[in-house]
């Protein structure tokens, strides 16, 4: 078995992680997660969205959510990129409980380079993320242009969503600060 049919990348991956959170100082939460992802063996950052606000979706008793998308280059196997966000995500204290409920972080792996993965604990592309503009908001400020299995650019796929107006721009990029040097 070569290192490419173990799930090993022969050159970085381009991969798009999702985050958000709902509870607590959203912005903080945001900011240090990927901060803490940006200084992570085999991550670098190549691009991050603003900060978008939007309501919550499956279970609406919560407060809203704070959403972005960023864009790595990856040198992991997509099930290792996945260990590295949950471990992220119990770093910063992260409690699963109900499912779509509250939580500080959630780190979300929506697309590994243009692979499909379908694994107990990985589905890529993520299975929700082109019915949701809290996710093709920020990517389409990122990779308007990234061209999907589908055929679609993802400026394309943010059109085909029917109600765009429950996800606002919140903290414009330019106000985020990642530090590579604190963690």
């Amino acid at each position: 078995m070569n290192l490419r049919e173990a799930g090993c990348p022969q050159a970085p991956v381009t991969s798009f992680v999702g985050l958000g959170s709902n509870q607590g100082d959203k912005v903080a939460n945001l900011t240090v997660a990927l901060s803490l992802l940006a200084v992570q063996p085999g991550l670098t950052l190549l691009d991050y969205s603003s900060w978008y606000l939007s309501k919550p979706v499956g279970y609406t008793r919560q407060d809203d959510f704070l959403n972005g998308v960023a864009a790595f280059a990856v040198d992991l196997p997509a099930v290792g990129l996945l260990r590295v966000l949950l471990a992220t995500e119990e770093r910063l204290g992260r409690v699963r409980g109900q499912k779509w409920g509250p939580r500080n972080i959630d780190l979300d792996l929506l697309l590994y380079g243009r692979a499909v993965i379908k694994l107990p604990e990985l589905t890529i592309p993520h299975p929700l993320m082109y019915e949701r503009a809290f996710v093709l908001k920020p990517l389409a400020e990122i990779a308007p242009d990234l061209v999907h299995l589908d055929g679609h650019t993802t400026r394309q796929q943010l059109s085909n969503l029917m109600d765009l107006a429950d996800v606002v721009l919140h903290v414009p990029k330019g106000s985020i600060k990642i530090d590579k040097k604190v963690f």
